[in-house]
């Protein structure tokens, strides 16, 4: 229903237009539409009694901001009223502090809780540009223009807990006109008739005349925002529903088409190496032209001084001089660069921005630009749960990261992620949807396709990665008391291996980047013909990385280095149970400039996000390390979606033979670390021990003794041997383990037992006479569960059938002072690594995965750049 005008009551006096009734108001919003209801709201005598609007944009206020400020209205500046769903408390105290009869939100983009929508005497309005109810949304304007509607109009209504589905206040219509664009419609109609029609409404409310129509759900609509990935063109519609569809998308996102399956055009390139985006081919030139003010004048001057040096051949430099085409090199690019940075305040400018500016006048523009800070990156918005900790301040991060931006699921899910080490909630994390994943996928997809990484040199890529092991290595400490509280790993080796390996990871493989090459291969001629064959290696796309929950950081970086060294973008879901190093990681990338989209997180359940990315279609590699149950559902769903590329590190059942030769000292020690190391929680622990008759006995005694000396405890005490198993299912699950083995008769020499403690503590445990069909001699603990099996002496040949003999094939190991039994052995073991006379010795630079049910494919080292290429061939006949 449309509402006629209301002739309101006014008399005159000094210049100045008066109501009979007044209110005093709070404006919330932002835009120029913000500032034109508030200005005119103060001319027809209502008290703005303050503005409540977004914070500066690189030192820039918004306009509504603006105006206020000008007339010393109170100005609350709110980044967002709410986290996690609750109202903020200091925003609450200071929007109550003006004492608003009426809440008025023109255009407004933030979510307004409740008890501010409710609290004051006249509650809220809200302006929406559509005819309710139908056009429910954020994009309405648009929506308007692809369903075809004839008419276009907008609402005043009474805000509500729902989504612009309270009563109607006043509504207002227009004709579309057949080439309508959304700015068209705005400009005529609904930006200066939707002025008028919020200064009304607000006098209605103040005469008390204002009606309340509910919204009828007849004929109601709901469209979602429009995104890029929803805004392709099908040709298969009549000209009038395409006409509709292209005009309705406007410039963001944009309609979009390929042409043959393969071609998209966004940006153009010109003989003189100019590069202009394609959609700006017909007009006059990139951007308007900005007027410069006095100041920018002399750093005009400035450059022409530079370009006249450098371009000592041109005569004069004039506004249309082109840096290329009057005979400029790549170098001089990296000379005006560098001069501009010294000459001009240190003002940092890219190559690029030569390029895409190669005419002086247009180089000027871009350079003014860049000095007002309308070129900058957006600064990233992060909201953190803080802990004092550690005698330090630990700042996390607790959104998903998607497309360079925290975020909250689109559903706005959370769940809890506990300490280990007592059983407490440290913060909510978001719960990653089916659409987060999707968008995030989408981002990686457009980064990889379209955006600065799909561009970027070789050695560019590796300067950013190594960028971020410098930033993983100056946060080390942050880094490591996270994981402690996270994953309960032990402070002292969360800083040595879970973030340590992560540096060395980044860097290993920043080194890489630049020096990934293919080959020449001679073929078999044909004559008088030649022909050329080479190959090369080429990144495959967006990649998804699902990674445990033992070494949530190194695991992260063991597959991620690799896949982005190799020129790909991914989306990575943490475990669910430790996500907090991955979003924290997510935020240094950002500081260490990789590029939006390039980096994406979403933390969240394997059964949602990860079978998601597992299926999707626009996913070309899936690495993935966890159980190999697990393993074989995401290889199958992989095969069956688009047959994507997958790596898998799965479970593990590792055997370790000591044989009566070796240095008994040295075995006892580290045939406990191959067991006790990270709590147990280690992929190539240490499954069963084998242990040579003569010595078995000394061996068992030994590593008793040994285990009674081991500190259990807070990870963060520095002298703690022995932390908090990661969360309590797994816990519980070892404790199962211990009570079938005692039932299938092996023997429990030490521990089985939760330590009687707060948190998730469990004794660390030896069994003996374990026998070959037990389920302990066949099945993975993951904790720290020593399982020894005796065998005779001199049986090396029956030894590594009983090693040889499971599904697994990750890791072993032989300790003998014998070489030539020590070779033997390490041939006949049927694992992806073998340990002689040491044990997990992993580096960054030696290949790291298993064989059989263990998984396939490679982490760390050369061959694990292989995972994340593809080999093209190609032939040239001259």
């Amino acid at each position: 229903m449309l509402w006629p005008r209301s002739q309101a009551l006014r008399h005159f006096s000094t210049g100045q237009v008066y109501f009979k009734n007044k209110l005093k108001l709070a404006l919330i919003g932002q835009s120029l539409f913000g500032k034109e209801v508030y200005s005119h709201l103060q001319r027809e005598g209502h008290r703005v009694v303050g503005v409540f609007t977004v914070p500066d944009k690189d030192g820039k206020a918004d306009p509504l901001a603006l105006a206020a400020e000008k007339d010393g209205t109170p100005v609350f500046k709110f980044p967002k009223w709410r986290v996690k769903g609750k109202t903020i408390k200091e925003v609450a105290e200071a929007y109550q502090s003006v004492g608003a009869e009426l809440n008025v939100l023109p255009f407004c983009t933030q979510f307004i809780p409740m008890d501010v929508i409710d609290c004051p005497k006249h509650g809220s309005i809200i302006y929406h540009p559509s005819l309710l109810p139908r056009h429910r949304g954020a994009s309405a304007i648009n929506w308007t223009l692809i369903s075809g509607d004839k008419q276009a109009g907008f609402s005043v209504f009474w805000a509500d807990d729902g989504l612009d589905t309270g009563p109607i206040l006043l509504q207002r219509a227009c004709d579309v006109k057949p080439n309508d664009t959304v700015d068209a419609l705005y400009n005529r109609f609904l930006f200066p008739e939707g002025v008028k029609a919020m200064v009304e409404a607000v006098q209605l409310i103040a005469d008390g005349k204002a009606p309340r129509v509910p919204q009828p759900e007849e004929g109601a609509t709901y469209e979602g925002i429009q995104r890029k990935e929803n805004a392709e063109i099908s040709w298969d519609q009549p000209a009038e529903v395409l006409h509709n569809w292209i005009r309705g998308h406007d410039k963001v996102p944009g309609a979009w088409t390929e042409i043959n399956g393969q071609l998209v055009v966004r940006n153009l390139q010109f003989e003189d190496g100019k590069m202009i985006p394609a959609s700006q081919y017909f007009s006059s030139g990139e951007t308007s032209a900005v007027e410069l003010t006095a100041e920018e004048m002399k750093v005009a001057e400035t450059i022409k001084v530079i370009w006249a040096r450098i371009l000592s051949n041109v005569p004069v430099i004039e506004d249309s001089t082109d840096f290329f085409k009057s005979g400029a090199s790549s170098m001089d690019v990296v000379r005006l660069v560098e001069e501009i940075r010294q000459k001009c305040g240190g003002l940092q400018l890219q190559n690029e921005d030569v390029y895409m500016a190669t005419k002086f006048e247009d180089f000027v523009q871009k350079v003014v630009r860049k000095l007002r800070g309308e070129d900058g990156e957006e600064e990233l918005a992060v909201d953190y749960v803080s802990k004092e900790i550690n005698e330090m301040t630990v700042n996390m991060p607790y959104q998903c990261f998607i497309n360079g931006q925290f975020v909250d699921a689109e559903d706005g899910e959370t769940y809890d992620t506990v300490n280990p080490t007592d059983g407490s909630t440290i913060c909510r994390v978001s719960y990653a949807s089916l659409a987060d994943v999707d968008k995030a996928v989408a981002a990686a997809k457009d980064a990889f396709e379209n955006g600065e990484w799909g561009r970027m040199n070789a050695r560019e890529r590796g300067r950013l990665m190594y960028r971020l092991a410098d930033l993983l290595e100056e946060n080390q400490e942050e880094l490591a008391t996270i994981e402690a509280l996270d994953s309960g790993a032990v402070y002292t080796l969360a800083l040595k291996t879970h973030i340590g390996m992560s540096v060395q990871t980044f860097r290993y493989f920043a080194g890489w980047c630049d020096k990934i090459q293919g080959s020449t291969i001679p073929i078999n001629q044909a004559r008088p013909n030649h022909n050329l064959t080479f190959t090369k290696k080429e990144p495959l796309g967006a990649c998804a990385i699902i990674i445990p929950w033992n070494y949530p950081l190194m695991m992260l970086a063991w597959k991620s280095a690799a896949c982005l060294a190799a020129g790909n973008t991914l989306v990575l879901k943490p475990a669910q149970v430790t996500p907090l190093t991955a979003l924290k990681f997510a935020e240094l990338t950002v500081k260490a400039g990789f590029p939006k989209g390039v980096i994406n997180i979403v933390p969240g359940s394997g059964g949602v996000a990860g079978q998601r990315l597992s299926q999707h279609p626009d996913i070309r590699k899936l690495g993935f390390t966890g159980s190999t149950s697990v393993g074989k559902q995401i290889m199958s769903s992989c095969a069956v979606s688009n047959l994507k590329k997958v790596s898998l590190e799965l479970g593990g059942k590792s055997p370790l033979i000591i044989f009566n030769d070796c240095d008994l000292d040295k075995a006892v020690r580290m045939g406990m670390g191959a067991v006790f190391f990270n709590k147990g929680e280690n992929c190539i622990a240490a499954g069963r021990l084998f242990v040579e008759e003569s010595i078995h006995d000394e061996f068992v005694t030994r590593v008793v003794e040994e285990i009674k000396k081991m500190k259990i405890g807070d990870p963060l005490d520095r002298s703690t041997d022995h932390g908090p198993q990661n969360h309590k299912a797994h816990l519980e699950k070892l404790l199962q383990y211990c009570e079938t083995g005692v039932k299938e008769g092996a023997t429990l020499v030490y521990g089985g037992q939760q330590v009687q403690r707060s948190g998730f503590f469990m004794e660390p445990t030896v069994f003996t006479d374990v026998e070959d069909h037990m389920y302990l001699a066949r099945e993975e603990s993951f904790g720290p569960i020593m399982v020894i099996s005796k065998f005779q002496n001199g049986d090396i040949d029956g030894v590594l059938r009983r090693a040889n003999n499971t599904e697994y094939g990750l890791a072993s190991g032989v300790f003998t002072r014998d070489i030539n039994k020590a070779m033997y052995v390490s041939d006949k073991l049927e694992a992806g690594t073998v340990f002689i006379n040491t044990y997990n010795k992993t580096d960054v630079a030696a290949p790291f995965g298993g064989v059989k049910q263990s998984g396939f494919g490679k982490d760390l080292g050369e061959e694990a750049l292989n995972e994340y290429l593809k080999t093209k061939t190609v032939t040239l006949e001259y």
